[in-house]
């Protein structure tokens, strides 16, 4: 488990062993595909040692003879070599096993990580780096997951299985992340989290989780960062941005360092828009890993982060046509003013690893993430609304030539938050036999600070439009109306707020057989406490409970397949943004969500065209209750602040992936969900997460003559969400949805260079890669849409929905090279 391969890698730069009569071999053993192998078993005269979960080993062997040493796996060829070390050295090997099959009968016996028998989905990291998107990285990957869903290109956030954006846990290192809270739209994101180019192993799972992850009721995304063995740099630049990344260990061994450097600008993609706009964006940050040894036993490692998103937004016109062939229709707006936005967040964390025995290891964590971000904004709109002129070759041909309703918009906000949260967190593992035994506790504290001033007011034909309170009828223009002027919509509040929260979970695994019928058991429970104080009141103390738990069985078959089932109670206690209403008061009364979990999985692995096939595939059904509903649009969650809800989800998911061309992974998938919610007992409708069905294709190749040339292709079809109507407007009276979402992102790449290249003119030179590329976001220029903009005619008071539409055909040119 991670655990144990944080503390077994503070023994790869072990002390040091000057005056001593032993030497170390230390290493990581891989498999074919560059995966860690697990549980290997490396043995030498009468020592001996296993590979943790990520492949790392340490022997420690008598020095100054000859020793044969023995590298072997189920599953895999035996790698069998003979050293001599001088007392003191440290020798490095990183053996490469070749798989193989073993023959009992007529059982095949392969080689199988627990990651299997759990239900997480791992993904080769280099994927990651080469897989073309609009807004690249590992969140981009994961939408083409089956179960796994967004909407939007510019966004980097995404829901699974009926979830929103705010249900989703991400660990780095085994510390949970955090992202802004103001955050609108997908265009002012700029950069997750994670840098892609730091990951090692990349750890998916989508329900069903163990009880050592968090209180979040969809998914887990489960990060770990390289460890060094030597130098290396990289450097990627496009239209884009650039990315650019280093690696090394000192000459002791004791420090290894892993940095990163981002910088990223959407003013390619955000300019191909239908709005014309002067946008200057600045998203860039900088990650930072080191890793201490003090000695074979104990090791301290820092995990910091800093970013800035620096959003400044001018539109200046904009057409969006619409309509039937019949009746052509067209918006025109005209823009005055703009939008500053600023969102920096810092993040650092501290983490000591302790190797008290062979069997039990400890981990002490401290962290702290602090958010500081501001939303100010004065824009007037000033728009036409008319049929346009579709007479072909005419003067006019595609301008609004009759209008139908005029008027203007004025948007105003001055919103700051500031976020401080600090984390203490203690987990250990203990192992006893074939018994693994998980357990933790964390204490946390928040402290935010926000203010919200922003208000919206619409005028039609000279009418100001009042907001659409449920017993207010406007007759405007036909009837006049003497009360006073209000905005459209206006939000103004002020929130100090702290929340204390206190986790603990206790879990237990045991991997056996029966009956020679490879076997896998977990059972755990989480507790989470916490209390709310704010400047009008303190919340009592809540306390929720959640067990959970996983059975998975490999059967002795000539088949090679697994089975599994897991589930439990899933509790999500509201953060911040869960706790304020529409109007932006504070309710911290509100109660924590839950959700009964229950997920049945299948695992085939065969051959087909003599090369290896998985078939995945899982059915789930959600059980929500003491739901707080909420509202969706672009990206902004707007929530009820109430438990007034009750919800359900179901589907399936199906995902087939191998080397549908050798030497390549690729992989198709499959969704179907279903989830519906009932808010104070008014009756199921669709959900805004509603995503009914999901196609994803990630699919790898190479020119056969021209090895060198690659080519990668993300398709993605989803059907449309529940969010074409007003996000004023009663759901239960309006229910209309957007377009399906279809969409293909292409990128070739030339390898000018690689590790075995024997081109004369790259030959020489001191890089290891470098390679060209060209991306083609949006290859068939499918006009998707993410919100509607509505808009009056008040002549015959009909409201129409104009799309407003993402991203269109962009060409994107990269090149990168490695140190």
């Amino acid at each position: 488990m991670r655990t144990s391969s944080i503390l077994i890698l503070c023994c790869l730069l072990s002390w040091n062993h000057l005056f001593s009569q032993t030497a170390v071999l230390k290493g990581v053993i891989l498999d074919e595909n560059n995966q860690p192998v697990v549980n290997a078993n490396i043995s030498a005269l009468d020592t001996g040692t296993q590979s943790d979960s990520s492949g790392f080993y340490l022997l420690e062997l008598p020095a100054g003879i000859g020793i044969e040493v023995t590298v072997s796996h189920i599953g895999f060829k035996n790698v069998i070599f003979k050293t001599f070390l001088k007392p003191g050295e440290t020798l490095e090997f990183h053996p490469v096993l070749k798989a193989q099959m073993e023959q009992i009968g007529q059982v095949t016996i392969r080689s199988r990580t627990d990651l299997s028998l759990t239900g997480i989905v791992n993904i080769d990291p280099e994927t990651v780096r080469t897989l073309p998107g609009a807004n690249a990285g590992v969140e981009n990957l994961l939408k083409t997951l089956p179960g796994v869903s967004s909407n939007n290109e510019l966004s980097t956030q995404y829901n699974v299985r009926g979830g929103n954006y705010d249900e989703n846990l991400v660990y780095v290192n085994g510390i949970e992340v955090y992202r802004p809270f103001l955050v609108r739209s997908g265009q002012q994101e700029g950069l997750s989290f994670v840098n892609p180019d730091l990951v090692r192993n990349l750890h998916f799972s989508a329900g069903g989780f163990q009880a050592k992850y968090g209180d979040k009721l969809s998914s887990v995304l489960d990060i770990e960062y390289r460890r060094p063995t030597d130098f290396r740099a990289s450097l990627d630049a496009g239209l884009l941005g650039v990315n650019a990344a280093a690696e090394g260990v000192s000459k002791s061994g004791k420090l290894s360092a892993l940095g990163g450097i981002r910088y990223r600008n959407h003013s390619l993609l955000v300019q191909a828009r239908e709005t014309e706009t002067n946008f200057e964006p600045l998203f860039a940050d900088a990650q930072l890993n080191l890793i201490y040894s003090f000695s074979r036993k104990l090791e301290l490692s820092f995990l910091g982060n800093a970013a800035i998103n620096d959003y400044r937004y001018q539109p200046l016109t904009r057409q969006t046509n619409f309509g039937t062939l019949d009746e052509p229709l067209a918006l025109l707006v005209h823009y005055n003013g703009r939008e500053k936005d600023l969102y920096q967040t810092h993040f650092g964390a501290v983490k000591a690893s302790y190797l008290a025995s062979e069997n039990y290891t400890a981990h002490f964590t401290a962290s702290a993430y602090n958010s500081r971000e501001q939303e100010y904004y004065d824009i007037v709109a000033q728009y036409r609304l008319g049929k346009v002129n579709m007479e072909i070759g005419g003067r006019d041909f595609g301008k609004v030539e009759f209008a139908e309703g005029v008027g203007a918009q004025l948007t105003h906000a001055r919103n700051k938050l500031n976020a401080l949260f600090i984390n203490i967190e203690h987990t250990g593992e203990l192992k006893v036999n074939a018994d693994h035994f998980n357990y933790g506790i964390k204490y946390s504290h928040e402290d935010i600070r926000d203010r919200i001033r922003e208000y919206e007011i619409v005028d039609s034909a000279g009418f100001s439009v009042r907001p659409p309170l449920p017993d207010f009828r406007n007759h405007q223009p036909y009837e006049p109306y003497d009360a006073p002027l209000v905005p459209f919509t206006s939000i103004r509040a002020f929130n100090e707020t702290g929340i204390d929260r206190l986790q603990a979970f206790a879990q237990w695994s045991r991997r056996t057989t029966w009956n020679d019928h490879e076997i896998f058991f977990n059972a755990g429970i989480r507790s989470h406490s916490w209390s709310i104080a704010s400047e009008e009141e303190h919340s009592k103390t809540q306390t929720v409970w959640s067990p959970r738990g996983q059975f998975a069985i490999k059967p002795l078959w000539k088949t090679d397949m697994v089975f599994r089932i897991s589930g439990g109670i899933y509790q999500q206690p509201p953060f911040y943004r869960e706790l304020r209403n529409f109007s932006g008061a504070l309710n911290p009364e509100v109660e924590a969500q839950r959700a009964l979990h229950l997920v049945a999985g299948h695992e085939y692995s065969f051959n087909m065209f003599q090369r290896p096939f998985k078939l995945t595939s899982e059915v789930y059904y959600k059980d929500l209750y003491n739901v707080n509903p909420y509202t969706l649009e672009n990206v902004r969650i707007r929530y009820a602040a109430n438990n007034n809800a009750e919800a359900y989800a179901y589907g399936m998911d199906l995902r087939l992936n191998g080397e549908f061309v050798p030497g390549t992974q690729s992989w198709f998938s499959f969704g179907y969900l279903k989830t519906e919610e009932n808010i104070e007992d008014r009756g199921f409708i669709a959900r805004p997460t509603d995503q009914r069905l999901k196609f994803g294709l990630l699919f790898q190749d190479y020119v056969p003559s021209i090895p060198d040339m690659r080519m990668y292709l993300n398709l993605v079809y989803n059907t449309g969400l529940p969010g074409g109507s007003p996000s004023y407007a009663d759901p239960y009276l309006y229910q209309s949805r957007l377009p399906d979402y279809k969409r293909a992102d292409l990128g070739l790449a030339y390898l000018l260079k690689n590790e075995n290249s024997e081109k004369t003119f790259f030959k020489d030179s001191f890089f290891r890669e470098i390679s060209v590329g060209l991306e083609i976001f949006n290859i068939f220029d499918n006009q998707n849409s993410i919100t509607n903009t509505f808009v009056r005619d008040v002549y015959s008071k009909t409201l129409y929905s104009v799309p407003n539409y993402l991203t269109p055909r962009v060409f994107n040119v990269k090149i990168g090279v490695k140190l």
